[in-house]
């Protein structure tokens, strides 16, 4: 497991092209049915030599021309005679996101991502991208996805299981786009107060509401220019997704109290552990909200479907954790685990080998595991409760300060932050279990 991986940062920057788009009449009728774009520049219009020809009387001959852009389709009316709009409002040229529509005179178009541009990718000969590691079918073919979508900033959406790894998929998508060099800002919806949503997301002036005492931006303008991620995207109260959704569609945002607008460019990018197409057939989710993050969904596997990389996993969590080595049995045991808790689960579970040479019980099973027998062995039921009860946890005490400290490489003020205690009372439990101050 020593020998090098091709990774993502090491082979150099590809070259990175947008996402196709396809362009395709609500109404009346075109020729082609659909036009795709991929570089160049588009001409839409009633005249013959227009890319794409739309039979309608309201359509100018060259009506507008439309180029691809990391960004989604730059639109330019060609001087139209009853113009281009988006949003309602009559544009000269304007930089649309995928998954937008316009209106030419009366012929209303969907311009989206081209549904084959990610799909039946070869699999990536990576094993690890940016911060992602794993050598099965499954993440292949997701680092695949991801080396494509390099040279867009279309909206992305994620989904799977609690502790799948989608910030670490947000943020590997930030770490090699085109906005690589503005923050990374994330925004966890489902923790957020409801009463404060709006203000954590878009900001809010001074006076506002109570404790509003100064004024204060919110994510999408620490997000400017960079990256957003909307994790739990499922939880967004109702009554904030429009505001959500007007954000996205004309990337401006107005603070609570403010009626002025201020523009942000951020590349949003949502997460959810629950399937976001089922809330909004439940009326519990905006159907355009949806399809305006969704413009690339992915699907993260869980790690009971890449059992192949749970070794590689596991000891590169070991490593980090200042374990060089991991037993033979122990790596059975991890790799024949089911994991509910995916990555954030065997990462625990690694801590807890590390801290004190032995496995936590598997989550879902009640079968005796190699804690249970272990605590079992040190049982005298010769001795009272109370005195054996405070043997066995003298015991893991010491074992824990002895494998933290050598996790910070001697470090108290490193151990106490990691172990959450205070540094006088961590280096109380040192002196007490005999390491030392």
């Amino acid at each position: 497991m020593d020998e090098a991986i091709p990774t993502a940062d090491l082979l150099g920057q590809p070259e990175r092209e947008p996402l196709p788009a396809r362009v395709r009449p609500l109404s009346g009728s075109s020729v082609p049915a659909s036009l795709t774009l991929s570089s160049g520049n588009y001409v839409i219009g009633a005249g013959r030599d227009a890319d794409l020809v739309i039979v309608d009387e309201t359509v100018s001959r060259r009506h507008a021309e439309l180029t691809l852009v990391p960004e989604g389709v730059r639109v330019n009316d060609l001087g139209s005679r009853n113009g281009t709009y988006y949003l309602g409002q009559r544009i000269g040229e304007l930089t649309i996101q995928l998954g937008s529509r316009i209106r030419v005179g009366t012929v209303e178009l969907a311009i989206e991502p081209h549904a084959g541009a990610l799909n039946d990718l070869p699999r990536s000969q990576l094993a690890a991208y940016h911060e992602l590691l794993g050598a099965s079918a499954k993440m292949r073919q997701l680092f695949a996805v991801l080396q494509r979508l390099e040279g867009s900033l279309a909206a992305v959406l994620l989904e799977g299981e609690s502790g799948t790894g989608k910030e670490l998929v947000a943020r590997a998508i930030h770490h090699r786009s085109l906005v690589q060099r503005g923050p990374f800002v994330a925004v966890n919806c489902g923790s957020l107060d409801r009463a404060l949503v709006r203000s954590e997301l878009f900001g809010h002036v001074r006076g506002a509401f109570t404790g509003a005492t100064d004024a204060r931006g919110g994510a999408f303008e620490a997000a400017a220019n960079g990256s957003l991620l909307l994790d739990e995207i499922g939880e967004l109260p109702l009554d904030v997704q429009p505001i959500l959704l007007r954000a996205l569609e004309n990337s401006t945002v107005a603070r609570v109290g403010e009626s002025q607008e201020r523009s942000v460019k951020v590349r949003v990018i949502a997460a959810t552990h629950q399937d976001l197409s089922r809330l909004v057939h439940e009326g519990r989710f905006r159907e355009d909200l949806y399809y305006r993050l969704a413009v690339v969904k992915l699907e993260l596997p869980p790690l009971r479907e890449r059992a192949a990389d749970i070794e590689l996993l596991a000891l590169h969590f070991a490593r980090e954790l200042g374990c060089a080595e991991l037993p033979r049995d122990v790596l059975e045991e991890l790799t024949a685990r089911d994991w509910p808790g995916n990555l954030r689960e065997l990462k625990n579970a690694l801590r807890a080998f590390v801290a004190i040479g032995i496995l936590t019980p598997e989550r879902r099973h009640a079968s005796p595991s190699l804690l249970t027998e272990a605590l079992t062995s040190h049982m005298d039921f010769e001795r009272p409760y109370a005195e054996l009860k405070e043997q066995l946890l003298e015991t893991f005490l010491r074992l824990y300060v002895e494998k933290l400290l050598n996790h910070t490489g001697g470090n108290q003020s490193a151990a106490a932050r990691i172990s959450g205690l205070e540094r006088s009372y961590f280096s109380k439990i040192v002196r007490r279990v005999g390491k030392g101050a």
